[in-house]
């Protein structure tokens, strides 16, 4: 039973926090809280994706050249910041992961 409090709990936060912007529209916020919010994408994106680079497993470390998700990872930074293209970035890195987990017979 404690788990569905939670879950409500949760899903509660998460409407009151979107509606809040619907219920006051003319709501304005600082420069400084705007500038700041700038970066909540890359933020919330770089800590979704790092840990699943370097500890694949959970639990290890793994900073090493039979890490394919590291190698992939690193691919596609590159394959970024280079064609500046999202769809090239996503083709380029899924490619270079399986090719890397084939290829190193962890398929």
């Amino acid at each position: 039973m404690t788990y569905w409090w939670l879950i409500l709990g949760m899903a509660a936060i998460t409407f009151l926090m979107r509606y809040s912007l619907f219920a006051w529209p003319n709501l304005r916020f600082p420069p400084l809280v705007r500038q700041g919010l700038h970066y909540v994408p890359t933020a919330v994106l770089t800590a979704i994706v790092v840990p699943g680079m370097l500890l694949p497993d959970g639990t290890h470390w793994q900073l090493s050249l039979g890490n394919a998700y590291l190698l992939a990872g690193i691919v596609s930074i590159g394959i970024a910041a280079f064609s500046r293209n999202l769809l090239a970035t996503i083709g380029g890195g899924l490619l270079v992961f399986f090719l890397l987990r084939w290829a190193m017979g962890q398929m």
